[in-house]
């Protein structure tokens, strides 16, 4: 597993001589007003390269995607067998 590790460039594993990792530090608390409001600015960077990337016809295509029309179901729930389901045989 170790091979696989500095293979792919992954942290090495450290023992402490029985085989196991020694237990990692608990990470300190992160302020969750700081979180959000990255998080949000990360949410808006996203929206404007998207909005760069697609042109206006596109964007109004995603836009109205929800109320867009799609037709009625053709025949209805009865199939052609279900009168063969129904008959008792005998």
């Amino acid at each position: 597993m170790s091979f696989l590790r500095r293979l792919l460039g992954g942290q090495p594993a450290s023992t402490n001589g029985t085989g196991k990792s020694p237990p990692a530090a608990p990470a300190a608390p992160a302020d969750p007003a700081a979180a959000e409001d990255e998080e949000r600015a990360y949410e808006l960077d996203l929206l404007r390269e998207e909005a760069r990337r697609l042109d206006d016809l596109q964007q109004r295509q995603l836009r109205y995607a929800d109320r867009s029309w799609t037709p009625p179901a053709q025949g209805g729930e009865r199939r052609a067998d279900d009168e063969d389901a129904q008959q008792p045989e005998g």
